[in-house]
């Protein structure tokens, strides 16, 4: 094999397997989350899967372009089924407990396709000729983690912005197609992979109408029945209910956001206030409300978009900041009279970072002296798991005694809206008993 013709292999090589496991770890969002008990066993178990490819490149005695174009194939038709949304979204939905459809999904897909690309780079060093085996397997190693750069930038910056995950499951699917072309000769080979990237294509662009994907979340409008509720909506993302929205006059929307416009216009009776809303949703905390002026700050640029087209039918009322939310509160030099906390990665958990300390001090930084924190939770009803306890106890490491709202007490899970005041600070409280009791002092005071 001439030297250019390994390179271009072996760069597609580095480009698709680096491609795979930066869309197995978006396709794991939806379900998982994106939290480092997700992502680093993820890229733990394709690196152990890579080098154990890399062992079985090594004892290749033969056939190396043949090994390597079938590997290719067949690496191409797991790609772009395995990875496709309807089989990640399937195995989540079917198999259960949810820690064996990750194994299904990593062990099955990400872990096979690693191992067929670590025998790459060992298998083609055999076919350089009369250089060094140090220069050789160098150079070698140089396009191919050149490869997985460029997959690295290009998919997550590019392809899955403007065209979706699923467009860069298809070009990886493709490249290693072509990959195929470029290593035999034989029809056999042609036919078979072009039937495999065909066959790609139809699997991952042939979805749902209301079915949108973007390198950050999955979204859908969907038509539900609610009762009460006229023709309702509801705007999922990651598979769930972020806003709902229906035909009454006025518009009723979810429990918990009528619950957050409860306390900002009727409890507090706000007028010509600054409302930060850090996570969109639907846009519907402002929907119909002239009262205020509010500012979304979402990290998805595709959001107000879809909002506006599919779920809201109109402009959102308000102003779009495309941004993640603990950057802009700890940079903005704005300050607000309230801060609403409504973002989640996934089913019921909020991004890790959003829930620490440090996060809550920047959000407390972005108010004024007299605004208040709403932190819409998705907690047990009964706030007994470690989880629940964990995040009201940081809140209150840096607020002092917050207000807890439970709705749908009944459920496993449920809204937790807390309330938190920049007025107030953390203090050490004194318990009273019947031997030392300062409840009426404290009264008075």
């Amino acid at each position: 094999m001439s030297p250019a013709l390994i390179h271009a292999v072996v760069f597609i090589e580095g480009f698709c397997s680096l491609g795979a496991e930066v869309i197995a770890l978006r396709r794991l969002v939806p379900h998982l989350g994106s939290a480092i008990v997700v992502t680093a066993p993820t890229i733990g178990f394709f690196l152990l899967a890579l080098a154990l490819g890399y062992a079985a490149g090594g004892k290749v005695k033969a056939d190396f372009r043949r090994v390597v174009a079938r590997n290719f194939l067949i690496a191409s038709a797991l790609a772009g089924a395995g990875l496709s949304a309807p089989a990640v979204n399937g195995a989540f939905a079917h198999i259960q407990p949810i820690w064996v459809a990750y194994l299904v999904v990593v062990g099955g897909v990400l872990g096979p396709l690693a191992w067929l690309m670590g025998q790459t780079v060992p298998i083609l060093t055999n076919e350089i000729g009369a250089r060094r085996v140090g220069e050789a397997s160098g150079s070698a190693l140089f396009w191919s983690t050149l490869g997985s750069f460029l997959s690295a930038l290009l998919l997550s910056l590019t392809v899955m912005q403007w065209l979706g995950v699923s467009a860069a499951v298809w070009l990886c699917s493709g490249l290693l197609g072509l990959g195929v072309l470029m290593l035999t000769p034989r029809r056999r080979e042609w036919v078979a992979s072009a039937v495999v990237v065909a066959g790609a294509a139809g699997i991952n662009f042939v979805r749902p109408t209301d079915a949108v994907e973007t390198a950050y979340a999955d979204y859908a409008v969907k038509q539900v029945e609610l009762p009460g509720y006229v023709s309702p909506r509801v705007f999922a993302v990651n598979g769930s209910t972020a806003s709902i929205l229906d035909d009454s006059d006025p518009p009723r929307t979810a429990r918990y956001v009528a619950h957050l416009r409860q306390i900002l216009l009727d409890d507090l009776g706000f007028t010509g206030r600054e409302i930060l809303v850090l996570g969109a949703g639907g846009f519907t905390l402002s929907l119909g409300e002239t009262r205020n002026h509010y500012t979304y700050v979402d990290i998805d640029p595709a959001i107000r978009t879809l909002a506006e087209a599919r779920f809201l039918s109109g402009p959102m009322q308000g102003e779009f900041v495309v941004d993640d939310a603990r950057r802009f509160v700890a940079q903005t030099s704005r300050r607000f009279d309230a801060v609403v906390v409504d973002v989640f990665s996934d089913h019921h958990s909020v991004p890790s970072h959003l829930v620490t300390r440090e996060f809550w001090q920047a959000a407390r930084r972005a108010l004024k002296p007299d605004g208040v924190l709403l932190a819409n939770l998705i907690l047990d009803g009964r706030l007994e798991s470690p989880y629940a306890r964990g995040v009201l106890a940081t809140l209150e490491d840096v607020f002092g005694r917050c207000g807890v709202d439970v709705l749908h007490r009944g459920k496993p899970l449920a809204n937790v809206v807390t309330s938190c005041y920049a007025s107030s600070r953390p203090t050490a409280a004194s318990v009273y008993t019947d031997e030392r009791n300062g409840a009426d002092i404290d009264r008075i005071r």
